[in-house]
């Protein structure tokens, strides 16, 4: 394990010695090509244009994701150009987009993130509130529904069952668990998959094929729906309580922390992973979380609030400084704190739920990929709060990803710098 760790990190310097390629015909590159730099270090951003006649590059900077620096327009050639320079004294975050005609580049970096703190202080009572609610929750008596999962003949030697499980609120846990068959006793690693945001979209539901894929990885695998709802289930159920119930439940309940829809979210991860931990094929030591967007969020939030969580691997994390407008900078998904709810009441009541404040009790091994151009969850965002961890973190930046995936000719970049990367350390770590 220990060895991988070091070979991720050297392969993160290697990827950024690559030449940053932002489509077939603009090119941008920065003279340090990891997007980080340091207190007043010079910036300089050079944009190469291929296969396009002369025209007007329309240069735009902007600061912290939506600080308009400066914006101007330069005739492009056939010879690569600089197009910003800068320098910066504070923790910050940097976008430069150039754009002609339909095309158009954008390259992100940060200055040192590492210094950057929460938008807003972590309430006094913050831990006895979190107490009192896992209290509660270890108090409630388990009632457990499952129902076998049928599966085919390379199913052979593992189990998957459609499980609900009781939880503090409306609402039960609901997701898939798979794990091997005739395992030992304390054999076993704990993976828990969480999802990104939405209600209906197929990357929003739980599947038994993503707990299989893990249990034949040797782990205990649960396949975790983020809103409890239930499993397979015809597409007339997914889009209704997206347009009814589920509409917008992102911005539900901002005001008082007893109603902030993620308070829900977030018991059903610790009653999850209680779940987990009883089984008598956990090894005792190991529970790894895996989510992308709002999964990456909940990722970093069950590190915060169970100490038994030992990794994460958190892709793009929203749920990160919510108050982060209060700094200067853009919040982190959904941006709550930018709504027209009352800013003095939802001061009360988010910070408890914001990943800047629940991470400062963990020790987890953080495995994070953070996107510079991510309009989403800006990277100013992940930072502030990773920084209050205090476990090992690898962190992979990446100064050409937007919020999704890279596509086109970076798709393959990407591809190769971070996801096997990423793929490689969670098969490490469950080895």
């Amino acid at each position: 394990m220990k060895k991988y760790l070091l070979s991720s990190i050297v392969t993160l310097v290697l990827a950024c010695l690559s030449l940053v390629v932002h489509s077939q015909d603009i090119a941008l590159s920065q003279a340090n090509k990891s997007g980080i730099y340091r207190k007043s270090q010079k910036i300089v951003v050079k944009a190469l244009v291929k296969n396009l006649k002369p025209d007007t590059l329309h240069i735009r900077v902007y600061k912290n994701n939506n600080q308009l620096l400066g914006q101007k327009n330069i005739l492009a050639g056939s010879d690569s150009l600089v197009v910003y320079e800068g320098s910066f004294v504070e923790p910050c975050s940097i976008i430069v987009e150039v754009t002609e005609g339909g095309k158009n580049a954008s390259l992100g970096m940060l200055v040192e993130p590492e210094k950057l703190k929460p938008g807003a202080k972590c309430p006094k009572d913050f831990d006895l509130y979190w107490n009192n609610l896992k209290k509660s929750l270890n108090a409630l008596q388990w009632d457990l529904k499952t129902a076998v999962v049928v599966g085919t003949e390379s199913d052979k030697g593992y189990n998957c069952e459609d499980v609900e499980i009781n939880c503090l609120g409306t609402k039960p846990v609901r997701g898939y668990f798979a794990k091997p068959e005739k395992a030992a006793p304390k054999s076993l690693p704990i993976v828990l998959l969480v999802h990104a945001a939405g209600v209906k979209g197929s990357w929003c539901r739980s599947e038994p094929a993503n707990a299989m894929k893990y249990a034949r990885l040797g782990a205990l695998c649960f396949d975790l729906n983020a809103h409890g709802m239930l499993n397979d289930q015809p597409e007339s159920y997914y889009v209704d309580l997206e347009n009814g119930e589920l509409k917008s439940y992102w911005l539900q309940g901002l005001t008082n922390k007893d109603e902030v829809y993620f308070r829900g979210m977030y018991l059903r991860l610790l009653r999850t992973i209680d779940f987990l931990t009883k089984q008598p094929e956990w090894d005792g030591k190991r529970i790894l979380v895996i989510g992308e967007s709002q999964g990456g969020g909940q990722a970093l939030i069950a590190a915060g609030l169970d100490t038994r969580v030992s990794a994460v691997v958190a892709i793009v994390p929203a749920m990160c400084d919510w108050f982060g407008s209060l700094a200067g900078r853009m919040g982190g998904w959904p941006q709550p704190f930018e709504t027209d709810d009352s800013k003095e009441d939802m001061l009360k009541a988010l910070p408890y739920f914001d990943a800047a404040n629940i991470l400062k009790s963990s020790k987890a091994i953080i495995f994070t990929e953070i996107g510079l151009i991510d309009m989403t969850c800006p990277s100013t965002s992940v930072y502030t709060a990773i920084n209050q961890a205090k476990g090992q973190k690898i962190i992979y930046t990446v100064p050409y990803r937007p919020h999704h995936q890279p596509e086109g000719v970076l798709a393959k970049t990407w591809q190769e710098d971070y996801y096997k990367p990423r793929e490689l350390f969670i098969s490490n770590y469950l080895k």
